[in-house]
């Protein structure tokens, strides 16, 4: 078990307090700005949907998956602070997330019809299709609750064409059907245009009274042919379950659909789990208290912190086998259980080391650690268990002396193994995650299967300081070549707006808001919400073979 340096009277101390009066004054902004996206469009259209006879998407998910359960939610940020010239898409339009039907996980995709009746915004079907690739890589079944307007068309050449656009949505459908990963649809409202291609791609569609399906509605049918039809004789409920054959069930309600999606959801087979998941244990609490972390983890980064601490608050019993202890300290590297399931853990180490003449400072991987981290990902991937990547990171160590130790040589090497790493990735942002450290760390562009954030993190190619510092003299050479001699004040002046706009873009909601990260979770929820994300990859039994190719060694 590991030992925590922590003592009773230490929860005392003046540090301690002020990092949790820290923690629950930044806990309680993001509470606030949550409470805001998840009243989708607002009240009013709340009220609309309601007079409609129809349930938001919240309720529709609320009554979908098992009593009792938990809805954990994805991507809730998607669109903040985007599309203000539109009136904004609070939540990208939609609600994603996975939930338990019959017993089993399942992803839900559902549309809001509150927010521009559901329209597709670029971030919508970003986000749709993350959430789907999410399924797919984890073959975790999917319901997709259907209630759209279609593209938003002041937008379109930003939803439409590309590759990563609108019609990934479908592509993605058919992969999912052709693995065999249960899909389910349910139109509960409008469906329209290229949009109307997703539920029919699903396994199973299902249809309320007084929704409508067609490729397009009636005032454009008059418009484009001159022929003149009802919404109902066009794409009704009925029609498509009498006439058309389109879809498998009509349901009266959303409440009937709702229960029908529970019944079908319950006549699928069990999956075969992944081996690793086979292991798995019965769970153990960690034998410290999840609240220890408010105090620990300064959330502006301003302190130091032992992460084996962090680790001991989140892995079974707090036991932790540490790989190579005494060398590259910078990245802790180890073996354990979360939730019952085996893990191996790397994770940046933010105390300041001595070593030997030598400083090391927290946060920064220096060329031992990273040669250590790249083996231990070698191992891990022979013992085939998923690896968990705890980022703090500031980047890689520069200057002669580390040029000289072959940093480049070696972090590229660590780059490799993660890039090449086939067994499940999940990534939690603590603090900073920067530069190359992002890369290293298996950031977004790594393909984790799900990456996580603290309301503490912040994303970006450098630190506000320091990016501040650099586009301070990029400014001041323009201003110099124009004539203008800036005085201190001025350079003062500067600085701290410049630093203003560019921190602007740390606050993790920023990142969170264009899909960067998967989720913003609280540190004393996190234990659980990995748990849930390791339940979620061991759906996928595939094991993959780790190969390599060339690199400097």
């Amino acid at each position: 078990m590991i030992e925590t340096k922590l003592r009773s009277e230490d929860r005392e101390a003046p540090t301690f307090k002020a990092n949790k009066d820290a923690w629950v004054s930044l806990i309680s902004d993001f509470r606030a700005s949550l409470e805001q996206i998840r009243l989708g469009g607002g009240k009013k259209a709340i009220e609309r949907q309601h007079a409609r006879g129809r349930l938001t998407a919240r309720e529709r998910i609320a009554r979908l998956i098992d009593p009792g359960s938990e809805f954990d939610e994805l991507m809730s940020y998607a669109g903040w602070g985007m599309y203000e010239e539109w009136g904004g898409a609070p939540g990208g339009g939609t609600v994603t997330g996975m939930g338990k039907i019959a017993g089993r996980d399942w992803m839900i995709v559902a549309n809001d019809a509150t927010v521009k009746a559901g329209a597709f915004f670029p971030i919508t079907a970003k986000k749709v299709i993350r959430a789907q690739t999410i399924a797919l890589e984890n073959r975790i079944p999917t319901v997709y609750l259907v209630d759209s307007a279609g593209v938003f068309l002041p937008l379109q050449d930003e939803v439409f064409p590309d590759q990563d656009d609108f019609g990934r949505i479908f592509y993605l459908n058919a992969r999912m059907s052709a693995l065999g990963i249960p899909q389910i649809s349910a139109i509960m409202g409008n469906c329209v245009a290229g949009g109307a291609y997703l539920p029919v791609m699903t396994d199973t569609l299902l249809m309320t009274e007084g929704s409508g399906l067609y490729l397009a509605g009636p005032a454009l049918v008059k418009a484009a042919i001159g022929q003149e039809v009802t919404s109902e004789e066009l794409g009704g409920a009925r029609m498509h379950a009498e006439i058309s054959g389109t879809v498998d069930y009509y349901e009266p309600t959303d409440e009937a659909a709702l229960e029908r999606i529970r019944s079908l959801a319950a006549a699928y087979a069990a999956p075969e789990l992944a081996p690793w998941a086979k292991e798995r244990r019965h769970p153990v609490e960690p034998h410290y208290p999840a609240e220890d972390l408010f105090g620990l983890v300064s959330p502006d980064g301003t302190r130091p912190y032992d992460v084996r601490e962090v680790i001991a608050r989140l892995v079974d019993g707090s036991e932790f086998l540490e790989y190579k202890k005494a060398y590259g300290e910078t990245l802790v590297c180890g073996y354990a259980r979360l939730g019952g399931f085996p893990v191996g853990i790397v994770a940046n180490q933010r105390t300041v080391i001595k070593k030997g003449g030598r400083i090391e400072v927290g946060g920064v991987i220096y060329a031992e650690a990273a040669d250590k981290a790249a083996r231990f990902i070698l191992e891990v991937n022979q013992r085939f268990i998923p690896l968990l990547f705890l980022q703090d990171v500031t980047g890689f160590m520069v200057g002669k002396e580390s040029e000289q130790h072959g940093i480049i040589r070696r972090g590229a090497k660590l780059v490799n193994a993660v890039s090449n790493s086939v067994v499940p990735k999940i990534s939690l942002i603590l603090g900073g995650t920067f530069g190359a450290g992002n890369y290293a760390m298996a950031g977004r562009a790594y393909s984790p299967r799900f990456y996580f954030a603290w309301p503490s993190a912040k994303y970006a190619v450098m630190s506000g300081a320091s990016a501040a510092k650099t586009l301070l003299e990029v400014e001041v050479a323009k201003l110099e070549r124009q004539g203008i001699t800036p005085t201190d004040q001025d350079l003062k002046e500067l600085y701290e707006r410049i630093k203003g706009r560019y921190e602007e873009t740390l606050d993790p909601r920023y990142a969170a808001a264009r899909l960067w990260v998967d989720e913003i979770i609280y540190p004393h929820h996190t234990r659980a919400r990995l748990i849930r994300a390791l339940q979620a990859c061991a759906l996928n039994p595939v094991r993959e073979e780790m190969k390599i190719g060339v690199f400097q060694v």
